[in-house]
């Protein structure tokens, strides 16, 4: 029988006070451990798996919908942006800052918290507080979208499902695969900068180990900047260094901004080969690099734009 949910509040808040140095102890700065993070998720009477599931984590809500699943979502976080129908859910807030006690409020029997969720120690209350948290992996690759495919399926009790979906992407995938290699495998490789995002004067680009360039290399094009991981500032001097033949960014929700413009008068990009022919592609950032069930169709379209410019 389900414990009440005042006795399990009054449980919770135990731990998040009384129990508060231990859990801070047991950290040290590391993921949650898998004791945790694949904790044996709870049988619920009478439904096949949880009922009450937040998420933190645009792509986790994604597979959670392509599974049709989204019944059971009492929440997410601000990057679930897609489908809409998950933008009308209550909202734990950003992914990176979740509260324990924000999260412990809406009562919920599973959280599926993204490589990128935390901080660790909020990921580690809540589990100590007796909500199973399923911690997924960090990467850029089509394997581990299909592998959490599974394994969202897997903690919702839903593997049949989860095969289905699975192998419908991973069909796709292979599909779509060929014929970026039929279509452009032997076409010169376009250059391609990636500009995460821009305020004022700074403009933040993408190196190694990061989403953008795992799919401009599926798109069968190059990242223009090499030699670090991650982002950093890029300098005008830089810019025309790395002399990119294409000038991708991202966009998140609607803007009167014209993402072309904003870019080009950032100094050093109008002199580069993309700024003087005014090829700039701009995607939303959920879909280009979400790395969810839309990967394939996503990669698709990046390679399209960016080898038909």
């Amino acid at each position: 029988m389900n414990e009440p949910f005042d006795a399990r509040d009054a449980r919770r808040r135990a731990l998040l006070t009384g129990g508060a140095a231990l859990v801070a102890g047991a950290w040290l700065g590391t993921l949650v451990p898998a004791t945790l993070a694949n904790a044996a998720l709870p049988a619920v009477p009478g439904n096949g798996g949880p009922k009450r599931v937040v998420v933190a984590g645009g792509a986790l809500t994604e597979i959670v919908y392509a599974l049709g699943a989204q019944d059971r979502v009492i929440a997410n976080d601000l990057t679930s942006l897609y489908p809409e129908a998950a933008t009308k859910l209550p909202k734990i807030g950003y992914l990176r800052t979740l509260s324990a006690e924000g999260v412990l409020s809406l009562h919920p029997d599973l959280l599926l918290a993204g490589a990128e969720a935390g901080p660790p120690n909020v990921l580690s209350q809540i589990a100590a507080a007796g909500v199973p948290v399923k911690r997924f992996a960090h990467g850029y690759t089509a394997e581990l979208v299909r592998d959490s495919i599974r394994d969202v399926a897997a903690a919702l009790r839903m593997n049949d499902e989860g095969l289905r979906v699975a192998g419908r992407f991973t069909s796709d995938w292979l599909r779509i695969r060929e014929q970026i290699e039929q279509r452009y495998g032997i076409a010169r490789r376009p250059r391609v900068l990636f500009i995460l995002g821009h305020t004022g004067n700074q403009v933040m680009v993408a190196g190694q180990d990061t989403a953008a360039d795992a799919m401009l290399a599926y798109a069968g094009a190059e990242n223009a900047l090499h030699g670090f991981n991650g982002y950093r500032p890029l300098t005008a001097e830089a810019a025309v260094a790395a002399q990119p033949d294409v000038l991708l960014t991202t966009t998140t929700g609607p803007s009167a901004a014209d993402p072309a413009a904003t870019l080009l008068a950032q100094p050093g990009l109008a002199n580069t080969p993309a700024g003087r022919a005014k090829r700039v592609v701009s995607f939303d950032a959920l879909y280009l690099l979400g790395f969810g069930p839309r990967l394939p169709q996503a990669v698709a379209d990046l390679a399209q734009r960016v080898h038909t410019m």
